[in-house]
């Protein structure tokens, strides 16, 4: 899977800016401040439906326009097609594919799967769960629309009972919804808790074996992964995983009624990461804990390769700075086939003998160079 051609109108700092990228390694680079993270965020865009910056679509809108367009032509072994998204400040974005308009993002899921690995996921270990539920939610939406799809509707009913659960002193009446709410959270959260289950078997086998790679042998990396705890066994029947939910909600109500937020639920889930049978969190180095994050990423990228036989777009933002020579000589060297797409402060490009590179000055390429070319206007 490549992207051939990438045109952004609008968007963030970019007025109009095409880019004919290489199938192979493109390297964006230019000073801080320029509009570098900006393009990966773009082309995530497309792919995920979202932004990886947690920011709202008109955030994405540049400065004094109305609407911004996100459009790539895209190549598989298969066949062609051309994806676009156009946001607007006072309508419903829109999706198009192929000219036609699709109702939702959750219709071009897929069609574009790319790997985002920035500085941030490196203290995914570290982090709270908040940030492995979003390292988790973030993958497996692309992998399969249907899980996005439910997730979207889980956060909407965990919404709604918050509030209750938030306003019911002064309005005791919303209690009686409560019942309603609790069994469509457990039907949806134990379909959520059984794709996580499934997914999380396959990524962190991929996981545990670059590790080991990454590590000579020297070390094990293990997973647990940490759901409503009447659940001993993620992988049951929808059914038992709903049943064991409720019977979670039903011995917390008073806890939830108390603290005025729900504490039942797939919500609160973690994936647990082990070095040597240790707890990662608490007891591994500032290197460990990087090589184990660069693993997870890494096996991202190949369960992506796995599940549709072809190379999901890998974006690396700024990432290669943060690592050492080693770990940085192993993504290199992973990285070979596949598209590529790293952005680089200015002065580091030289390292890449092949691909495109592309120098961003203010949200416009100032330059456009080709390994063993030179600039191309």
């Amino acid at each position: 899977m490549i992207i051939k051609r990438f045109l952004l109108e609008n968007f963030r700092n970019y007025v109009c800016a095409a880019f004919e990228l290489s199938p192979n390694t493109n390297v964006i680079y230019g000073e801080n401040a320029q509009g570098k993270t900006n393009l990966l965020e773009a082309i995530y865009y497309l792919a995920s439906g979202k932004s990886f910056r947690n920011s709202k679509d008109r955030e994405l809108i540049r400065h004094g326009s109305d609407h911004a367009v996100i459009n790539a032509d895209m190549e598989t072994p298969d066949l062609e097609y051309s994806l676009q998204a156009e946001l607007f400040t006072g309508k419903r974005r829109k999706f198009i594919v192929n000219g036609v308009d699709v109702k939702t993002a959750g219709e071009i899921s897929g069609r574009l799967r790319a790997v985002l690995f920035s500085p941030e996921d490196l203290y995914l270990v570290r982090d709270g769960a908040a940030a492995r539920r979003k390292f988790m939610d973030a993958v497996f939406s692309q992998l399969r629309p249907n899980y996005a799809q439910l997730l979207a509707k889980y956060n909407r009913l965990h919404e709604h009972k918050t509030r209750i659960l938030r306003d019911w002193k002064e309005k005791p009446a919303l209690l009686e919804a409560l019942p309603t709410f609790n069994l469509q959270i457990a039907e949806v959260g134990a379909l959520l808790i059984g794709y996580r289950a499934r997914f999380l078997d396959k990524i962190t086998i991929c996981a545990s074996q670059i590790h080991k790679e990454i590590s000579g042998n020297r070390e094990v990396l293990s997973f647990r992964y940490k759901t409503v705890s009447t659940i001993d066994d993620p992988f049951e029947s929808p059914e038992r995983l709903r049943d064991k939910i409720l019977l979670h909600m039903k011995t917390h109500r008073e806890a939830e009624l108390a603290a005025g937020s729900a504490l039942s639920g797939p919500h609160k889930d973690d994936l647990e990461i082990y070095i040597d049978g240790q707890p990662a969190k608490s007891y591994a180095s500032q290197g460990q804990t990087r090589t184990a994050a660069l693993s997870l990423k890494m096996a991202e990228r190949e369960l992506f390769r796995i599940d549709s036989g072809v190379n999901p777009v890998l974006l690396l933002d700024d990432v290669l700075s943060e690592l050492d020579e080693r770990r940085r000589d192993y993504v290199l060297n992973r990285i070979s086939d596949g598209q590529v797409i790293i952005t680089l402060c200015n002065g580091s490009q030289q390292e890449f003998c092949s691909g495109r590179s592309f120098e961003i000055v203010s949200g416009s390429i100032k330059s456009q160079t080709d390994a063993g070319i030179g600039n191309v206007e």
